[in-house]
């Protein structure tokens, strides 16, 4: 959920610098470079969050620890994609598909 929330909003913020006249390489980094801090500070929360519970040593622990680790690891890599990874595909994929968009109203 908090990945494809943060996806989303990078995405649209970078859709509305390049709508404001920014060319795309400049308005994809300006947007990467903007959505960093909040993105990251909300995955470091999160994760920050369960580590209590991948640290326990009380009843329950051998089911929680497993749990934690999980969705910490799932956070950062989720945070990663969103910051290095989705920039890079939207640099690759943008331009194909803004030359495809006619074909689709068409159809």
């Amino acid at each position: 959920g908090v990945a494809v929330l943060n996806g989303l909003v990078m995405r649209t913020y970078i859709h509305q610098l390049m709508m404001d006249g920014e060319p795309e390489p400049r308005a994809i980094f300006d947007g990467a470079m903007t959505r960093l801090r909040p993105v990251a500070m909300t995955a470091l929360v999160a994760s920050l969050g369960f580590v209590p519970m991948a640290l326990a040593t009380g009843t329950g622990a051998e089911v929680q620890r497993p749990i934690a680790t999980v969705v910490i690891g799932g956070l950062i890599s989720a945070t990663l994609l969103t910051l290095v990874v989705l920039p890079a595909l939207y640099t690759y994929f943008g331009d194909k598909v803004r030359l495809y968009a006619p074909i689709r109203e068409r159809a």
